[in-house]
């Protein structure tokens, strides 16, 4: 538990103390975001900040995280770091997405491939389990866990939007996962949450709103990266919520991205294109301010944090109802900010029928 806590002490000292340096580092090079009609910030910012994060975790981690030679948590480590450098020069440079993509397939098949990160086994409800550690199951686990870390780092990108926010709800992630790993007894998964977890909330005292400088793709793919592996690797062969586990840690990011994708689809546009309409667009569309969206937000992870944490105490009745009630809760919530479109909303719509029967009913019995 010592180890633990110096390494998040570490990170946290380091990069708060990184931070300004790289801020000075990102105007130099020309690291900067210019505001645009899809912004909301309305002057140039330095961006690279995820490079002060990057370096709090790098301390740390060799002087903390238990690795060994081949071990997944190495892997964890050489993938991260080549997304970060593939997030700086996309920080510099602007790089086309398909460069992007390619470099997050290259950091996602060394983790995958030489060090071993798949997913093992996936425990089903009443009807035993999937084991993808061997036979024809073990090749069809490669492309399912590139697919996962590669969607994930791209999810907690798009939630990059506002001052603080990506990195808040990194943060809320990796502290969620770093809670349940210490009740599995897991302390070598539980030391690199927190350690990431104190890198993360170094930098997000320069981060919040006001930001003094944004962490970009350097730190927003980096971070996707980490929380991506770090679900699996903790959760792989736990019990039946190991499934469900870490989309529920990641609820926001991946209820964010899913939408996007469904509102694009709704409106007949292409998939990759860009839009004002995620979930911190929408609770700005409807009155929050800057801070109070981004507290919003943070709350909404704190919430799918806790849920996850209830998922792994509880029975598989217990989980299959909280499920079901989250999805209707996400559901709800989608139509209520309008996050695929304000026309596109069969909840609310049925309830406002039923109420409107409901009242002609009661005017024929008068």
């Amino acid at each position: 538990m010592s180890t633990l806590i110096l390494g998040f002490l570490t990170s946290l000292i380091i990069s708060f103390i990184a931070t300004p340096y790289v801020k000075n580092l990102a105007v130099k090079v020309g690291a900067v975001d210019a505001p645009n009609q899809r912004k909301v910030h309305t002057r140039i910012m330095p961006r690279m900040g995820g490079l002060a994060i990057y370096i709090g975790y790098l301390v740390a981690f060799f002087l903390f995280v238990p690795y060994t030679s081949l071990s997944e948590m190495l892997g964890i480590f050489i993938g991260s770091t080549i997304v970060m450098v593939v997030g700086m020069l996309d920080d510099k440079y602007q790089l086309s997405p398909k460069w992007k993509l390619l470099g997050q397939l290259v950091a996602t098949a060394i983790v995958v491939i030489p060090f071993g990160l798949k997913i093992g086994v996936v425990n089903l409800p009443y009807s035993g389990s999937i084991d993808f550690s061997s036979g024809w199951l073990f090749w069809l686990a490669i492309p399912i866990t590139m697919f996962w870390i590669v969607g994930v780092t791209n999810a907690v990108n798009l939630i990059d939007g506002l001052d603080g926010l990506s990195a808040g709800v990194s943060a809320i992630a990796a502290g969620t996962m770093g809670v349940m790993a210490l009740l599995m007894d897991d302390y070598k998964v539980a030391t690199y949450c927190f350690v990431l977890l104190g890198a993360i909330l170094g930098f997000l005292y320069f981060n919040f709103h006001p930001a003094r400088l944004f962490m970009g793709d350097t730190g927003s793919l980096f971070l996707g990266f980490n929380l991506a592996a770090l679900s699996i690797m903790g959760f792989k062969e736990a019990l039946f919520v190991s499934f469900i586990i870490p989309i529920v840690v990641l609820g926001v990011p991946l209820w964010d991205t899913f939408f996007a994708i469904v509102r694009r689809i709704v409106n007949k546009k292409p998939i990759s294109s860009p839009d004002k309409g995620h979930l911190h667009h929408c609770l700005l569309n409807m009155g929050l301010s800057h801070r109070s969206t981004v507290l919003t937000i943070y709350s909404i992870s704190i919430f799918f944090g806790m849920m996850a944490i209830l998922l792994t105490k509880t029975t598989k009745w217990t989980t299959i109802i909280v499920m079901v009630a989250l999805v209707i809760v996400i559901h709800l919530g989608t139509e209520i900010v309008g996050l695929v479109s304000r026309r596109h909303r069969p909840l609310i719509n049925t309830y406002r029928r039923i109420k409107i029967k409901q009242a002609e009913q009661q005017r024929r019995t008068n």
